[in-house]
């Protein structure tokens, strides 16, 4: 039987094997493997495809939509607008001569003097005439020489006219007050209607009053005779509001407001004006709404995505890079070269990071650094205070690596001590290190946005997902405008989540005897 066997095998013919043999067994690269572990965590594939969408979002976003990340937008509404004050002389006004002076102590001396009925009064030992030229008008002289006009009437130009100069305006007052129509002055004669307007050869010239109306800081509309006529006329007659129609044939409404406190009436004018479009609802036009710049709100995220991510990939290659060459030298040379990088690395540990950075920003506002600038500037201070923790993980790895038999190899073959260290023993600290630095990301992500939360980081025009968030600045704003902060709360806590599950996977899919 046995025999029989032997002879049938003999006479098959015997099977060969080759390295294409599709019954061979199939072994995966290094790089393989760990794919392939990671792509079976489901949860390291759901952070994977988060953050696949965040950087689209960010990236291709912002190329596709039709605004700019500072463009504005603006509204037209009716507003109440100051257009001018209205004052009731009560008191004295003063019309000084031309190269006089007639300061503040003089000018209550004189009223003393004209309270006490007196016709002259002494002040350091110079002595001041007082003339009353008519009822509630008087001139003051020092010797011969005229030194100022006080009276509760004033005399305002017309509107297109030049100054008609003092002495013109002493006559005019002085010949109103006396109840004259007609006066002359320095060789040319004027008329005084009953409405005090100063008339010359049939040409106004300015008028005399004792409401004296002056257009408000924010309008550059001059204030017309008409207009002042028709205001003094609702005032006297206590009314809240009036109507006037300008030259032009346009017509306004006008509100009076009388204020105690200073004894005089502002005028507001209802105009349409132009503002921003601010804290506007998400519409077609603007899907997430606008923002307190009226900016849209979408674009507004989908650019700070973009300056987030790229401020926290640039800090983590800041700190990998220095971490990585620091803890590499500590970790193969030891002795007095690892003692000194490691207490560098026990200083940087002391530093109080936050305060830091806090005081760094606060001297860039007051430098008023540009913002492009800061952004700079920001990345490098963010990664240089952040390289100590990769620094520490590396020279630790490589401790352990430089014991084993590869690196006596390595030596004995006579290879340089910097090309032992950057071919041989950082690329086996490279998975540990991409953990560590995928996991770092999202924890840089969130420093970057509380700076900017607090007026530190990122500045205006340029977004990052934690100025959007600083924009809600009142708890009106926060509980009535939740499409401002909520999106980009949601985009952080998307973005950091991905990184973090993607951190966790990696570091399964590396060393797999972490998880069963």
């Amino acid at each position: 039987m046995s025999e029989a066997i032997k002879k049938n095998s003999a006479n098959e013919p015997e099977q060969q094997y080759s390295l294409n043999d599709d019954r061979r067994v199939k072994v995966l690269s290094p790089g393989a493997m760990v794919a392939k572990r990671f792509f079976r965590n489901r949860l390291a594939v759901v952070g994977l495809t988060m953050l696949v969408i965040m950087f689209l979002f960010s990236f291709v976003g912002g190329l596709i939509s039709p605004y700019g990340q500072d463009q504005q937008f603006y509204t037209t509404t009716t507003l109440k607008m100051d257009y001018a004050g209205v004052t009731e002389n009560k008191s004295y006004r003063y019309t000084v001569a031309d190269g006089q002076e007639f300061g503040a102590l003089l000018q209550a001396q004189l009223i003393g003097a004209i309270n006490d009925g007196a016709e002259e009064f002494t002040y350091k030992d110079v002595t001041y005439t007082v003339v009353e030229e008519a009822p509630e008008v008087y001139t003051v002289y020092q010797g011969s020489t005229l030194l100022v006009l006080a009276a509760k009437d004033t005399f305002t130009v017309a509107d297109g006219s030049a100054d008609p100069g003092f002495q013109l305006r002493l006559d005019a007052i002085r010949a109103n007050a006396n109840g004259e129509t007609e006066f002359t002055s320095d060789g040319t004669d004027y008329t005084i209607d009953e409405d005090g307007n100063v008339m010359q050869a049939g040409t106004e010239i300015g008028y005399i009053g004792r409401y004296v109306v002056s257009a408000s800081s924010g309008n550059n509309t001059a204030i017309t005779k008409d207009f002042r006529e028709q205001l003094v006329e609702a005032i006297e007659a206590d009314q809240e509001e009036f109507t006037y129609t300008d030259a032009n044939g346009t017509e306004a409404e006008y509100f009076i407001t009388y204020d105690p406190s200073i004894d005089s009436w502002k005028i507001t004018q209802m105009t349409e004006t132009q503002i921003y479009d601010r804290y506007s609802s998400p519409s077609a036009e603007h899907w997430l709404g606008t923002d307190t710049n009226g900016m849209d709100m979408l674009t507004r995220l989908m650019y700070g995505g973009r300056v987030s991510l790229v401020i926290g990939f640039i800090v983590v290659i800041i700190a990998g890079v220095l971490g990585v060459l620091l803890g590499g030298v500590a970790g193969y040379f030891g002795g007095w070269v690892d003692n000194l990088i490691m207490r560098i690395v026990d200083v940087f540990y002391c530093i109080p990071s936050m305060p830091v950075i806090i005081i760094l920003g606060s001297t860039m506002d007051a430098l008023q650094v540009d913002p492009q600038l800061r952004m700079l500037y920001l990345m490098l201070i963010l990664g240089f205070l952040s390289w100590p923790s990769i620094a520490r993980l590396v020279r630790g790895q490589i401790l352990s690596l430089r014991e084993q038999e590869f690196m006596t190899a390595a030596e004995a073959c006579g290879i340089s001590a910097w090309h032992r260290i950057v071919r041989h023993l950082i690329p086996n600290v490279i998975p540990q290190l991409i953990v560590t630095c995928t996991m770092s990301l999202g924890s840089t992500i969130i420093t970057e946005a509380t700076l900017s939360f607090l007026g530190l980081g990122v500045k205006f025009p340029f977004a990052s997902w934690g100025n959007i968030i600083n924009d809600v600045n009142d708890a009106f704003v926060m509980t009535n405008y939740l499409f401002i902060w909520i999106p980009a709360g949601i985009c952080l806590l998307v973005t950091v989540l991905g990184f973090n599950f993607v951190g966790d996977g990696l570091r399964d899919a590396f060393d797999p005897k972490m998880k069963r």
